[in-house]
């Protein structure tokens, strides 16, 4: 198994570098930043990456990232002391194959290597407690935000309205509301998304996927 290190600790890679290779896992590679990392890759073709998260030009989760994003398909694993959920649920979902922790025992460590290498999806045991409780919906991770998020739920029920091109008289009334509380609610609509007018509004609800559901009234 031949190994790419992308840490920016020196000693830590030098003592991990003897750990591994005397498993008989070839360190092919130690890189101290995450560009020198992103500029070894192509060369030293290693089969699998272990990706330290925080590190002074770029951290982990961006220089994974940039390994997908220019096509680099090996194993990739993060290494770091980082317990947060955050980051072990953003590594994941951004293509990593491991979340491995630097405190976790040596021979522990050579066999989620191993696992990974066999396609497996490996998570430091003390994590699969933040694992398990993400996987069911209880994370504390926000929602991605999008251009609609700050609307409120009566917001963004007129913005799919207006996705339709109805006029303030035909919403208030398939909503049941007067013609002048709809007014407000376009003017606040209008001015939460920095544009000017309606149509404008119209065209971000449609980007955003509103206005599908059915057909428009008249």
């Amino acid at each position: 198994m031949k190994v790419l290190l992308i840490d920016d600790h020196t000693l830590f890679r030098l003592g991990l570098k003897n750990l591994l290779e005397r498993s008989g896992i070839d360190v092919i590679a130690a890189a101290s930043t995450g560009q020198e990392g992103l500029d070894t890759v192509h060369d030293a073709k290693p089969d699998v990456i272990l990706l330290d998260m925080r590190m002074p030009d770029m951290d982990g989760l961006e220089v994974l990232k940039k390994l997908r994003d220019a096509g680099i398909t090996v194993p990739i694993s993060m290494l770091t002391t980082s317990t947060e959920e955050h980051d072990l649920i953003e590594s994941l979902r951004s293509g990593a194959q491991g979340y491995l922790l630097k405190d976790m025992d040596p021979e522990d460590l050579v066999a989620a290597l191993h696992n990974i290498m066999k396609g497996e999806t490996v998570v430091a045991p003390q994590l699969a407690g933040t694992l398990a409780r993400a996987l069911q919906g209880k994370s504390a991770l926000p929602e991605k935000k999008t251009p609609l998020s700050a609307l409120t739920p009566r917001e963004r029920e007129i913005i799919e309205h207006l996705a339709f091109g109805q006029s303030n008289k035909v919403i208030a009334r398939e909503l049941g509301i007067t013609d002048g509380t709809v007014k407000l609610h376009v003017k606040a609509i209008l001015r939460k998304l920095e544009v000017s007018s309606r149509v404008e509004a119209a065209v971000i609800a449609v980007e955003q996927g509103l206005g599908r559901r059915r057909s428009p009234t008249s």
